[in-house]
């Protein structure tokens, strides 16, 4: 069948007499036991509702270090199986509601986007949770069809921007910011959207248009300054050990290897494309994407794989087509 016919379209959890940068006060995170290093996943589909998370009982003991990014004490936090469950250990740990939380940074309290917190959690990593800060309105032109942003979401309801592409319309605006989230386009709350709709909404506006938007800035320290745009990498590993745990969303946690050379080219390569043709970076996405192409043998099964998986995000045939030759090339070895 050729490719698209019949496609779906309880102790206090601060620790007291912590330096206020934990880097350069060399604190040591505990890990899993023979796992140290490695990487903890919070699971493909954590922000979706589906079956309840497992017993606690079935859930790894990890102990994290925390602060608050703009500064505050170093708390502990532990017993968390996806995205809002660790949102709501910070909120516990710092008094404040789990949706002040934006989105987290590994091991830097500045809002640096190769840094930023997905699926997976370095068993050393120390995680800074970025707040809400100053609310900000914004009346944009659209003068040409692409805004140059590139929007990523938290896990947790909130798009916010990942990138600015120098020299763009958004780029010339210098109140809009990497790390800002996307309230609302033209009084639509987004507040629940994931970032692929967010995308889309934003290329459906029509050129030669005046659009509003309501943005919100993570609260920042003294020290940290704007950044503008973020980088191309979206491969960069985190953490340094020999496995993996991946939490589920549904069912126990398994620990599993590494990805291969193979499988980390194809997730850069696929990212890539997620950008290009929907103005997002998932590097989860890409790595599920990946997953379920590496062992199919033409484009027609991987279509039927991505549709039964992934049929939310409509994928145009042309971008499955691309992406199955990423994963190809990645195979042999091909830049």
């Amino acid at each position: 069948m050729p490719l698209g016919l019949g496609r779906r379209k309880k102790a206090s959890p601060l620790v007291e007499n912590e330096e206020a940068e934990p880097i350069r006060a060399g604190l040591n995170v505990p890990g899993l036991d023979g796992l140290d290093g490695g990487r903890v996943s919070l699971g493909e589909g954590a922000a979706h509702e589906g079956l309840p998370p497992p017993p606690t009982s079935l859930r790894p003991r990890l102990i994290f270090h925390t602060q608050l990014a703009h500064g505050s004490p170093t708390g502990r936090i532990e017993g968390f199986s996806n995205v809002r469950e660790l949102y709501a250990k910070i909120g516990e740990a710092f008094g404040i509601p789990p949706t002040d939380v934006m989105f987290c940074t590994l091991n830097t309290h500045k809002v640096d986007m190769d840094k930023l917190l997905g699926g997976q959690i370095g068993l050393e990593d120390f995680i800074f949770a970025h707040v809400k800060g100053q609310k900000k309105e914004v009346d944009v032109f659209k003068g040409e069809d692409a805004l140059g942003l590139t929007i990523t979401d938290n896990g947790a309801g909130y798009a916010f921007i990942k990138r600015i592409r120098e020299g763009s319309i958004i780029h010339q605006i210098q109140v809009i910011n990497v790390g800002d989230m996307i309230e609302s386009i033209n009084g639509q709350i987004l507040i629940g959207c994931r970032h692929y709709e967010v995308a889309k909404m934003l290329k459906e506006l029509p050129k030669g248009k005046t659009f509003f938007l309501k943005l919100v800035e993570p609260l920042k320290a003294f020290d940290m300054i704007s950044q503008r745009s973020g980088s191309r990498s979206g491969s960069a590993q985190l953490g340094t050990g020999r496995g993996t745990l991946r939490l589920r969303s549904k069912g126990p946690a398994t620990v599993e290897e590494l990805p291969s050379a193979f499988e980390e080219k194809a997730i850069e390569k696929v990212d890539d494309l997620l950008e290009s043709y929907m103005g997002i970076r998932d590097s989860e996405l890409a790595a599920t994407m990946v997953e379920l192409g590496k062992d199919k043998k033409n484009p027609d099964e991987f279509a039927e794989a991505l549709d039964e998986t992934l049929g939310d995000f409509a994928f145009p045939d042309e971008f499955v087509f691309d992406v199955w030759g990423a994963i190809g090339d990645a195979k042999v070895g091909r830049v």
